[in-house]
């Protein structure tokens, strides 16, 4: 059966993540559901990985196999033409059987926007975290330089099981501003639930002079969740790419 890899695009606003919940719907279900009337069978899609209710995606992969005949532009048009609005199939390939959009993933790439200033932002709303102060941008990068590399991040994950490993290896953290937009693009070979939303809590209270730029490697090395910020909001976080 041939197997079918898929690059999505989506708002999550509405959405539950990505996994299917039994409580919400989620893209997950979206995307199974209109592969089911393409086809007329219940396949499983698979996904690079789980994601936040609220949280967007750029480039967001996917594949499932099917006992099927459409060329992948058919099937990418076939499964376009039942989404809804904020859901788009940006490509369909046929890809080796071997190919796993959950195991195979090397690198993920998030992105974290804020937005500073004293007006609430409007048309972007949903893809920015407002901070009505200004954030010292100089000491949030100060902060992020201990982040880099391979460490244990057991105070940037929510839900922390002690057996579970919890050591994960950013290549990249970047902070960038644009006027009074400021985003922080984070590389790494894997991400722990909710982690990004930390790191961006914690930058943004090192931003805001509420703690110390040394604060951010002080919690690191404690790892434990209890030490680290409030996890910032679902709306400023995107998933940028997948690399396999």
């Amino acid at each position: 059966m041939p197997n079918y890899r898929l690059v999505l695009q989506f708002e999550g606003t509405r959405y539950h993540g990505w996994q299917v919940q039994p409580n919400g719907i989620s893209v997950q279900e979206v995307i199974e559901k209109a592969v089911e009337a393409t086809i007329g069978k219940r396949v499983r899609v698979l996904g690079c990985g789980r994601t936040d209710a609220g949280v967007h995606a750029e480039e967001y992969v996917a594949n499932f196999t099917a006992d099927s005949d459409l060329a992948p532009e058919r099937m990418m048009g076939a499964i376009n033409s039942r989404m809804p609005e904020d859901i788009a199939v940006l490509s369909c390939d046929i890809v080796p059987d071997d190919f796993h959009a959950t195991h195979g993933v090397k690198l993920k790439t998030y992105r974290y926007t804020i937005a500073t200033g004293p007006i609430r932002p409007v048309l972007d709303r949903n893809f920015v975290h407002w901070v009505r102060s200004p954030l010292d941008v100089d000491a949030m990068r100060r902060a992020a330089e201990c982040l880099v590399g391979e460490h244990d991040f057991a105070s940037f994950v929510t839900e922390h099981n002690p057996e579970k490993d919890t050591v994960r290896t950013i290549t990249r953290l970047d902070i960038t501003t644009d006027g009074r937009t400021i985003r922080i693009l984070v590389e790494g070979n894997g991400f722990l639930y909710n982690m990004v939303r930390t790191i961006a809590g914690c930058l943004i209270a090192v931003g805001r002079a509420q703690r110390k730029p040394e604060w951010v490697k002080e919690v690191l090395d404690e790892r434990d969740r209890t030490k680290a910020s409030a996890t910032a909001p679902a709306r400023g976080l995107t998933m940028v790419k997948t690399v396999y």
